[in-house]
């Protein structure tokens, strides 16, 4: 039976668990907030100006009434929800369009099945009815476990740092190699089947071995760790993980360690661009690092060699270093 495109309101209407029918005013109307107060929210969730457009639920009142009410009592600024605020939209997002990309093939494998309804609405909206309430379940106990793992890194900072917003941390950039020659040849679905098995790989592998994930970017992953040591033994089980697929090509890794500022779950800060430029002169399959770290790396364990110095963009002359284990063969 030949699938045609439908329309998607009930699809959103389901998720939503209602049919929007407020516009801003009527929100601010009733939250307690000012009209602009209401839309400055909208937009830092990422979404566009709503105007005069009823693009609001019951649901959309409730949630703002709940920051208004933590505005009113003093206990957050209107900037620091406003900060949250678009922490959020982002990262929820990048959940949601990943969660949908993930659905869209499961529903394609049942209409493709004998389970078939003949309807990929059909199938979807069943789909989000039966999944919705365990994801979201999941969704909050997700968030309190990493809510509680950030928080005690801000608690070992407050030991060590002065500032709770900077660390001194080994950051680590690993990169595909050939990923443009190779999407050039791969259709759209094998591009997208390779960036999610390299991205499924480097999260295993910086997790396995304590890192922590701060961003993938398609082709390359940005990770931290605590000392240069820990950050290669993440390095290295990335070298593992992707080595030991048939599909992916090589990797190639660079690291640098130094003051990072840490914001919005993301790292800025000279050692973030320095571990780039580390990558873009490394080998396949190898580890390159900059000065600070080879000599934080224990000399009985580790084998540094100095590669010829080159200029490298935003930081002159630099000599690179390449490093391995000494176990390594």
């Amino acid at each position: 039976m030949a699938l045609v495109p439908e329309p998607t309101g009930g699809l959103e209407a389901a998720i939503m668990r209602a049919t929007p029918e407020l516009t801003a005013e009527d929100v601010a109307r009733a939250s307690g907030f000012t009209e602009e107060q209401t839309l400055r929210l909208w937009r830092a969730l990422g979404f566009p100006t709503a105007g005069t457009e009823a693009v609001f639920t019951d649901a959309d009142v409730r949630a703002l009434s709940l920051v208004a009410g933590s505005v009113e009592s003093g206990d957050l600024d209107e900037e620091t929800v406003l900060r949250m605020t678009r922490a959020l939209g982002q990262m929820m997002a990048r959940l949601a369009d990943w969660e949908v990309g993930t659905l869209a093939g499961r529903v394609e494998q049942i209409e493709a099945s004998d389970q078939a309804s003949g309807s990929r609405l059909a199938t979807a909206m069943r789909l989000v009815e039966v999944l919705q309430p365990t994801f979201e379940e999941l969704l909050i106990y997700a968030w309190r476990r990493h809510l509680a793992a950030a928080a005690a890194r801000v608690a070992v900072l407050g030991d060590t740092q002065e500032n709770l917003t900077t660390a001194d941390l080994t950051v680590g950039f690993a990169d595909l190699v050939g990923f443009s020659a190779y999407s050039n040849e791969l259709s759209r679905r094998e591009i997208g089947e390779m960036v999610e098995e390299f991205e499924n790989r480097c999260l295993d592998a910086v997790a396995r071995r304590r890192g922590r994930v701060i961003k993938t970017l398609g082709d390359s992953v940005l990770f931290v760790a605590d000392s240069p040591v820990g950050a290669y033994a993440v390095a290295d089980e990335i070298i593992r993980q992707i080595g030991a697929s048939q599909t992916l090509p090589d990797v190639r890794i660079g690291l640098a360690t130094g003051p990072v500022v840490l914001r919005l779950g993301d790292v800025f800060g000279p050692a973030v661009n320095l571990a780039s430029r580390m990558m873009s002169v490394a080998r396949r399959n190898r580890v390159i690092c900059d000065e600070v770290t080879a000599a934080a790396l224990p000399t009985a364990d580790f084998e540094v060699r100095p590669l010829p110095s080159r200029p490298l963009r935003g930081f002159g002359e630099i000599t690179p270093i390449a490093v391995r284990h000494r176990t390594a063969t």
